[in-house]
């Protein structure tokens, strides 16, 4: 973080009540240099075609003329190009591509906005925010479920939460902290840009923020922690008698009770509250469940971020918290698996197998925790049945034995999934 951030962070820090007056003059040319820097490049190009390598070749350029418009007020927000990438389950995500040039003022902002909620935030919440990760969320919610003594869970999902976010809801909650109107206004026209459909029409949200906008992810998080996380601390843990945790990534969270009778109250009070903010729960992703060390089974269950949470026993016949790939993962893993290399197998091997192994390394990286060997295992051993099928496929003769597989294994330094025994800092709820 720079000074001018480092400055907001303490001043934020320091005075919860305080309301900035002078952000959208921090969104000067530094500031968008350093946005610049933190970009991802790889993102596809917004409705204008203008792609990052494209701006790159003019940066400075660029960037003078976007500190000038936004000095002026003559910034004006671009269109959204709107577009659909499928799903596991077989239904369609919208993703919203702004212009490059959005993205890079959108950073900047989003920037600001961090280093300002970064010091109200709970600790409970782990997605989209430095120095938190899917990982830490997964491992704090095995070893309170673990030592802490929780006997039932709430899991929930909230349906279609980017597209539903209440933009008055939402600007009230940036009020809380930002009296600049003109930063306001500029997140504000975010918001209501018009979106192109693929089909060339074009249409005015009345809610929600594009899903791949880089301004997203933090208000996602703004608006959950004065709709949920503030409200499960204020109000629902003070009224309790047991223990009670909550564990949220974005729109995706657990909460944990000790007592049955609380647990049913919370998951009673859970969708009118939710309904303030004109959001909803997914009822096939929300559901009350016994889950205790006492009825060991992997009968009963939960899943959280693509894992699934049961309760077996050690080899010393105690009670211990297991985690494995969910199987709906697993499947939609495999099936990716094997499609990529059925449609890549025409490819030279020493452009081929690079690609692979950045996969494969990707999948292990994310699913290979302690516990989780066994469906990390079969992942790499389908992989390997996999190539070996297409690649002895790509002419009319055998192309490779199991030990030229391995000899070819070995020269690209494709090695077998194994589980990552690294220690991870917890909190404890």
């Amino acid at each position: 973080m720079t000074t001018a951030l480092n400055a907001i962070a303490f001043k934020a820090q320091t005075h919860p009540q305080h309301r900035f007056q002078n952000l959208y003059g921090q969104l000067n040319t530094d500031a968008l240099y350093r946005a610049w820097s933190n970009l991802n490049k790889q993102s596809a190009a917004g409705i204008d075609g203008v792609t990052a390598g494209q701006f790159e070749q003019r940066l400075p350029e660029n960037l003078h003329t976007l500190a000038q418009q936004l000095k002026d007020k003559r910034f004006r927000v671009n269109d959204v190009k709107r577009v659909y990438i499928p799903k596991a389950n077989g239904k369609e995500r919208p993703l919203g591509l702004p212009t490059v040039a959005d993205k890079v003022v959108q950073q900047a902002v989003s920037e600001l906005l961090q280093s300002i909620w970064e010091q109200d935030f709970q600790r409970n919440s782990y997605g989209y925010r430095p120095h938190k990760s899917a990982h830490q969320a997964v491992h704090s919610l095995q070893l309170n479920l673990q030592f802490k003594g929780y006997g039932y869970i709430v899991e929930a999902d909230i349906k279609g939460f980017f597209d539903n976010m209440d933009h008055t809801w939402l600007m009230r909650m940036l009020e809380q902290r930002i009296e600049d109107k003109r930063l306001l206004n500029l997140i504000n026209q975010w918001l209501k840009a018009r979106i192109k459909e693929p089909d060339g029409c074009y249409h005015k949200p009345e809610a929600g923020t594009p899903q791949g906008g880089v301004i997203s992810p933090v208000l996602a998080n703004i608006y959950l922690h004065y709709a949920l996380d503030l409200w499960f601390e204020k109000k629902v843990k003070p009224q309790l008698q047991g223990r009670a945790m909550l564990i949220r990534y974005a729109d995706d969270f657990v909460v944990a009770f000790q007592y049955r009778h609380e647990a049913r109250a919370f998951y009673r009070m859970l969708t009118p509250r939710l309904k303030k903010f004109k959001l909803e729960v997914a009822p096939e992703k929300t559901a009350l469940k016994r889950f205790s060390r006492f009825h060991p089974s992997q009968h009963r269950y939960f899943e959280f971020l693509g894992f699934r949470f049961y309760w077996d026993t050690d080899f010393k016949g105690e009670p211990r918290l297991r985690r494995k790939t969910a199987p709906k993962k697993h499947k939609a893993a495999m099936q990716s698996f094997y499609l990529w290399i059925k449609e890549n197998r025409h490819r030279r091997l020493n452009h081929l197998m690079p690609q692979l192994k950045r996969k494969i390394v990707g999948f292990r990286n994310y699913f290979g925790l302690p516990d989780n060997s066994l469906s990390v295992g079969r992942i790499y051993g389908h992989i390997l049945h996999s190539l070996y099928k297409w690649l002895n496929r790509r002419s009319q003769r055998r192309s490779f034995t199991w030990s030229g597989m391995k000899e070819m294994l070995r020269y690209f330094g494709i090695q077998p999934m194994r589980v990552s025994k690294r220690l991870i800092a917890v909190d404890w709820y």
